[in-house]
């Protein structure tokens, strides 16, 4: 069974529980917006179902609910941020917006974010650099419980690692919705596995490996403690590849940010925290915006020139799947499962607030 309920009444919902948990209430419609919108764009995983793991994360001390992000290096093209542990959505934002004063000023950026609560999804930050006609490159490192194996590995030693990319598409009357390709490192978000656990599924073979290192599709293996007190993980996607990329997210947002590495065994705490290397472009600074633009519709047209594969609607670009959720979503309402329901109203309830 689910509870399909309105955006606009979710967010409200979501705000007022994170307002009773010492929230200040424009920091936390943010935050609940930016959950919700992640439900209309059809990733469940980042969306509300992490209100109840942000509230136990302020109930630990380590989410500082009201914090802003703190400039540590200004040098023109270069910015160094720390997050202070304040909520990701907010401070995410925050330096978005700083990192945007200095594209506007030097043509480009590259933002070192450390120590924000949980970002998110990335695609946000992406689409917001976009709709300015930037390009934007996030490389985000997850710093909890290791829920992802490296390739050939057997537990979990990393989390899952995110990359992000937005790419404007065309200019002036020819512009087109952009490419924002925002995909985790390992096969799947971890997100999602709690989402198939709480809604009773198997997942596809290939994506876990259980507590002692065997392959399973029972999802429950990295959302709940397994026979011997340890959890499985998920795998990275295509291998070595996948692997690599996920080892240079957390080399770039963990250790070049100054957020840190993960290298210690795992915990029962609840806070998430991200480390972000962010690089923004201004084409038109760059000098070839004229001729990006052009390419990079001719391009497009001729991906979209390619016969549909048998069984599919034909060639999908990186953003479309979310902007058509939001559509559907938009319209028809947000199922929330059951099990996540329960826990949001359990979230509630620690804070002395009904859902």
């Amino acid at each position: 069974m689910t509870h399909r309920i309105r955006s606009d009444e979710l967010t409200q919902r979501v705000s007022a529980m994170f307002v009773a948990a010492g929230t200040s209430p424009e920091r936390a419609h943010t935050v609940a917006a930016n959950l919700v919108l992640a439900n209309l764009s059809g990733h469940d995983s980042h969306g509300v179902g992490m209100a109840p793991r942000y509230v136990d994360a302020i109930a630990e001390g380590r989410l500082q609910p009201n914090a802003s992000v703190r400039v540590q290096l200004d040098s023109g093209m270069l910015l160094g941020l720390d997050g202070q542990g304040g909520y990701g959505q907010v401070v995410g934002e925050q330096a978005m917006h700083l990192a945007f004063e200095r594209v506007r000023q030097h043509g480009a950026c590259i933002m070192a974010l450390a120590h924000a609560h949980h970002l998110g999804r990335i695609g946000h930050f992406a689409e917001m650099a976009v709709a300015q006609g930037w390009v934007s490159l996030h490389f985000v490192s997850v710093f909890s419980r290791p829920v992802v194996a490296p390739y050939h590995g057997g537990d979990g030693r990393f989390g899952t690692n995110p990359c992000c990319i937005g790419i404007p598409l065309g200019s002036g009357d020819a512009v087109r919705e952009p490419f924002v390709l925002d995909f985790a490192t390992s096969r799947v978000a971890q997100g999602k596995m709690r989402v198939a656990h709480n809604e009773g599924r198997r997942v596809p073979e290939g994506y876990l490996i259980d507590e002692h290192g065997h392959p399973t599709t029972d999802p429950g293996v990295v959302v709940v403690p397994q026979s011997n007190g340890r959890y499985g993980a998920l795998m990275t996607f295509g291998d070595h590849k996948g692997f690599g990329m996920a080892v240079a997210c957390e080399l770039l947002g963990g250790a070049l940010t100054g957020a840190g590495t993960w290298h210690q065994e795992p915990d029962a705490r609840r806070a998430v925290f991200n480390g972000m290397l962010t690089i923004l472009i201004d084409p038109t600074r760059l000098g070839t915006q004229a001729s990006f633009a052009s390419e990079a519709l001719a391009f497009v047209d001729w991906l979209r020139q390619s016969p549909p594969a048998p069984g599919t609607d034909g060639v999908l670009l990186a953003g479309e799947p979310e902007r058509a959720a939001r559509a559907a979503r938009g319209q028809a309402g947000i199922d929330i499962d059951d099990t996540t329901w329960a826990e949001l109203e359990g979230a509630a309830q620690r804070v002395h607030h009904v859902f």
